[in-house]
């Protein structure tokens, strides 16, 4: 049975076109594979950015921490946990001047965690989660997959790169972009997305 991990993180809520399409996403995928979905909704539960008590709690064992220290670890690690159990992540993200969202970015940043997704070897940094499918997907009011503006797309590679750090290189890129347009131009935007996303799960029955 397969286990999907949903995280979404628009500040517009379930209204984002990001946590519509990655939600339908996942629940696709969970129909055809009769899985089991756990979600993480950053936008109603939005995480604290990371603080002293989990950057040198962290670091000391965990006898040594203080009360603060231990429930700053507590959180980061069952986040960690999620991503680890999942056989595939669904990740919806927002274009907020020109990046991810301070939500998805304060996941990555518990997530992210030195001799737990990653560690050092002779040849540099090296992920330390891998074999999962992962599903971004992204929402950009202006188009920024080509054109003048694809310069200034600082959320798709980063968040790509974010992922392969940790190891997971297996990233498929949904994109819903152009919604600025005015209605007709959404339209046709969404409608382009609705195809895309048909399109994965067809490939995934």
């Amino acid at each position: 049975m397969t286990t999907i991990l949903l995280v979404t993180s628009s500040p517009r809520g379930t209204e984002g076109l990001s946590t519509r399409f990655a939600t339908e996403i996942a629940e696709g995928l969970k129909a055809r594979s009769g899985g089991t979905i756990t979600v993480r909704d950053l936008a109603t539960n939005p995480l604290q950015h990371i603080a002293p008590a989990y950057i040198n709690g962290r670091a000391i064992p965990s006898e040594s921490r203080t009360p603060e220290q231990a429930e700053a670890v507590r959180l980061a690690e069952a986040l960690v946990d999620e991503l680890r159990h999942a056989d595939t992540v669904v990740i919806g993200s927002s274009m907020i001047n020109f990046g991810p969202s301070s939500l998805l970015k304060a996941w990555f940043d518990h997530i992210i965690w030195p001799g737990v997704t990653f560690g050092y070897g002779e040849d540099g940094p090296k992920g330390l989660l891998s074999n999962k499918k992962i599903y971004l997907v992204t929402a950009t009011g202006g188009v920024f997959s080509a054109g003048d503006y694809a310069p200034f797309d600082f959320q798709t590679g980063y968040l790509r790169h974010l992922l392969g750090f940790i190891g997971l290189t297996d990233v498929e890129l949904i994109r819903v972009e152009g919604t600025v347009f005015g209605p007709d131009a959404a339209n046709a935007a969404i409608a382009t997305t609705e195809a895309q996303v048909r399109e994965v799960l067809e490939r995934a029955a």
